[in-house]
C-alpha cells in the first residue's frame, strides 16, 4: 500500500517521514527525485538553462534553485512551463522507486510530495496524508529555513494549493504545530491503522495510470 504524504512548504513532511521510518516504513521523497532530474547532464537541466538562460546556473553548472525559485514564484506562466518540463520526468522515476518499495515486503510505504495533488501524483497512492500547520508557523519556518524574506515566503505559500482545499482532500491529517513527542504519537497511531488496512484483502490499490 502506498501512502501519499503532502502539506504546504515547511509543514514538516520530512520530519513525518522520519517518524514513520522509525517504524521501519520505507519512503521516497519527490523533492529528492526532482533534484535528481536537474543534475548536470540531465536533459531537464539543459531545457531549463535554454529557457531561462545561464543565470539560473551556478559557477559549477548546477541549477541555482534559489534564483530559479525567485523567477517562477513571481510568474505563474514561467512556473507552469517549468512544471511541464519536470513533472513528467519526476513521475516516471517515482514509478520506478515505488515498484522497488512494493517489492521490499513492507506492508506499506510513503510517497512524500509537496505537490501530491497539483502534479497528479495522488493517483499513484492509496491514501493521502496531509501534514498541517497554521500559516503563521509555516511562514516563520520558511523564512528561517530557506533564507527568504516574508514577501517571498508568502508568494510561495500563495502559489500552493490552499490549506482548506488540501485538508478537504485528505484521508488522514497530522497536526504538526506541536513538539516532536506529539508528532511521534500521531505517527504511531497511523502506523497501526495503515498496517491494519494493508492487511485487509479487499483494499484498493493506487492507480498507476
Amino acid at each position: 500500500m502506498t501512502i501519499g504524504v503532502t502539506g504546504g512548504i515547511a509543514s514538516g513532511k520530512s520530519a513525518v517521514a522520519r517518524a514513520f521510518a522509525a517504524h521501519d516504513v520505507p519512503w521516497i521523497d519527490a523533492d529528492d527525485v526532482a533534484r535528481e532530474i536537474v543534475e548536470p547532464g540531465e536533459p531537464a537541466l539543459a531545457e531549463i538553462a535554454a529557457h531561462f538562460g545561464n543565470e539560473v546556473l551556478d559557477a559549477d553548472g548546477r541549477l541555482d534553485r534559489r534564483r530559479l525559485r525567485a523567477i517562477v514564484f513571481a510568474d505563474a506562466d514561467e512556473r507552469a512551463w517549468l512544471e511541464s518540463v519536470t513533472h513528467p520526468r519526476v513521475r516516471e522515476r517515482l514509478l520506478t522507486h515505488l515498484e522497488r518499495m512494493r517489492e521490499s515486503g513492507a506492508p506499506y510505504h510513503l510517497l512524500v510530495s509537496p505537490l501530491l495533488f497539483e502534479s497528479g501524483q495522488h493517483r499513484l497512492v492509496d491514501r493521502c496524508l496531509v501534514v498541517d500547520v497554521p500559516q503563521a508557523l509555516q511562514l516563520a519556518r520558511t523564512t528561517s529555513r530557506d533564507g527568504v524574506d516574508d514577501a517571498q515566503a508568502r508568494a510561495i505559500v500563495a502559489a500552493q494549493m490552499p490549506r482548506d482545499e488540501r485538508l478537504a482532500r485528505a484521508d488522514d491529517v497530522i497536526d504538526n504545530g506541536g513538539d516532536f513527542d506529539a508528532l511521534a504519537a500521531q505517527v504511531a497511531r497511523l502506523d497501526a491503522r495503515y498496517r491494519a488496512i494493508a492487511a485487509t484483502p479487499t483494499r484498493q490499490t493506487g492507480d498507476p495510470s
